[in-house]
């Protein structure tokens, strides 16, 4: 499929909603091969989705928040693994769009170009000739061996005998890959650790992560971007948000197709339709479902809305997005536990997709960035007019 043209969010949503059961399908292989089956990185690339965060230049779409929120949810509808990794993709490439423009031409050469990316700190950056040599390990390092670009953190020495986080843009066939991606959840995302062992960093592809955070970038050509103006962590909370409401959504759909003729073992129930047990469970997923979708929409909107209208952002809209991402994640955990715990013994054969979706969205509430816990104590201290215990707000 040849794209010559950005896509609207309703056409995209469309091409998501077509790979579904393809994602289905593969999904289980993916889960033995810890990694996306072939197929399933072909069909997302021939369908466009991973241009969403490749700017319009290039060829790709330079989507909205709302359009990457819809598109990785419809994703997650067929695989949560597909989704996150999709996620990553999208984060990882909007990253790269805030490097100097020289820096872009050479990584978007290839708008179908798949970048992985790391926000924690795991290499030390040393000054030398030209650029950085860099040292360091970074674990969870989501599709980076299905990836040709790795965007990770690191820290450099400053002149007064301290350190700063910087990115650094990467060549992943300039990493060593160790492969430990052996887990219960979100498997086929091959999350494995890469090395750094005295790679070459040219000064052009390191970039202060503080300013980056603060939403200070080095791109001339995207400064006037809405999509490339937006804060950092807000944007990446509302990619990373979309797996788990799409992973809910997916429980719901695996629970209703399943439910025509299941009855409940040990009572006199022939069809579990009828119990009214099953009516109160089915309708408080769809509550929940309802409310981390509301929380996913609320991230998007304000990127969309403030960048749009140029808008500075509060301490507190910050954190709020980090009180929304943790709702999505929390909300969409309660509803899959419910109809998991509704599914009955049968479902935890490992061909009855539910089993998976409960694994993979306690995987995702687990997730430093992500676990509602967390985000609940940051906007709790904003509110009480404490200073935030964080730079990733």
């Amino acid at each position: 499929m040849q794209l010559t043209q950005t896509l609207s969010r309703a056409e995209l949503v469309r091409r998501a909603q077509e790979l579904v059961p393809l994602l289905q399908r593969n999904a289980p292989w993916g889960e033995e091969n810890r990694r996306l089956h072939d197929e399933t990185i072909e069909a997302l690339k021939d369908s466009g989705v991973l241009r969403m965060r490749v700017p319009a230049r290039y060829g790709g779409h330079e989507s909205d928040s709302r359009t990457v929120v819809d598109v990785i949810s419809e994703l997650a509808r067929g695989d949560g693994s597909v989704a996150w990794t999709a996620s990553v993709w999208a984060i990882s490439s909007w990253m790269v769009g805030l490097f100097p423009d020289e820096v872009q031409d050479e990584v978007f050469a290839d708008p179908d170009v798949r970048i992985s990316g790391i926000l924690s700190p795991g290499a030390m950056a040393v000054p030398t000739d030209g650029g950085y040599l860099v040292n360091g390990k970074w674990s969870f390092n989501t599709g980076s061996q299905q990836s040709q670009w790795n965007v990770n953190a690191a820290v450099r020495p400053t002149p007064d005998g301290q350190h700063e986080p910087v990115m650094v843009l990467i060549p992943m066939s300039e990493l060593q890959i160790i492969d430990d991606w052996h887990t219960s959840g979100l498997r086929s995302t091959g999350s494995v650790t890469t090395v750094a062992e005295n790679v070459f960093v040219p000064e052009n592809r390191v970039m202060s992560m503080i300013p980056v955070l603060q939403g200070q970038h080095s791109s001339v050509a995207n400064a006037d971007s809405p999509v490339y103006n937006t804060p950092f962590m807000p944007t990446a909370c509302a990619t990373v948000g979309a797996p788990a409401l799409g992973m809910a959504k997916a429980a719901k759909d695996a629970f209703f197709e399943r439910l025509p003729g299941r009855k409940i073992t040990y009572t006199a129930y022939e069809s579990q339709s009828e119990a009214p047990l099953t009516h109160l469970q089915v309708a408080e997923a769809t509550v929940k479902i309802d409310e981390a979708e509301f929380h996913a929409h609320r991230i998007a909107e304000a990127l969309d809305s403030k960048s749009a209208a140029g808008e500075p952002w509060t301490l507190e809209e910050r954190a709020r997005v980090r009180l929304d991402l943790g709702a999505v994640c929390q909300r969409a955990k309660e509803a899959v536990d419910i109809l998991n715990t509704a599914s009955g013994g049968s479902s935890v054969y490992s061909s009855v997709p539910i089993q998976r979706i409960e694994r993979d969205i306690q995987t995702v509430n687990l997730h430093a960035i992500l676990h509602p816990n967390t985000n609940l104590e940051l906007y709790g201290r904003v509110l009480c007019g404490l200073e935030p215990n964080t730079h990733y707000i």
